[in-house]
């Protein structure tokens, strides 16, 4: 079996990139990956693989979901869901193959057992529109800058300010 080499830090966005604002996620990661991040972080496109997203977290030390939400509320909204309100996660039923942010964390809880990460958090930003063929949102792409901003602050803090050598 192939496995990814250990890394600390896991960022993995999640949704399609077809389907306008579902693709906050993936878009996520490609901004992300323009800036500069300390050693030890991976960047993921989890895109609506939830179960390769599950096997991307074994052994790191820390990961952070990010996804499009759908609950109703102003579109570019962000929720920051830390890991300690993520309790009774459940794995999914049937098709293993789509399922959600929830749904691959509560399978990473028991598929990875001692080696799930001990910091996890989650950033929803509410979309608008999630039809095949749209865009981004302007909201949403909004919330997508900040978002990256404040991971990407939060995560180079988190390494003692090291960027490393490029």
């Amino acid at each position: 079996m192939l496995t990814p080499p250990p890394t600390d830090t896991v960022i993995v966005g999640c949704g399609n990139l077809l389907r306008g604002d579902d693709a906050a996620g993936p878009i996520l990661v490609r901004v992300l990956a323009e800036r500069d991040l300390p050693p030890g972080v991976r960047l993921i496109d989890g895109g609506t693989a939830g179960m390769d997203v599950a096997f991307a977290m074994r052994g790191a030390r820390r990961v952070i979901v990010v996804d499009a939400s759908n609950i109703g509320v102003e579109a570019g909204t962000i929720h920051r869901v830390p890991g300690e309100e993520l309790t009774d996660l459940t794995p999914p039923e049937g098709n293993l193959h789509r399922f959600r942010w929830d749904q691959a964390l509560g399978f990473a809880q028991w598929l990875l057992k001692d080696e799930y990460p001990q910091d996890v958090t989650v950033w929803l930003v509410e979309g608008e529109s999630f039809e095949p063929g749209d865009v981004l949102s302007d909201a949403v792409q909004a919330s997508v800058e900040r978002i990256a901003d404040e991971i990407a602050a939060d995560v180079l803090a988190d390494h003692g300010g090291d960027l490393g050598e490029r």
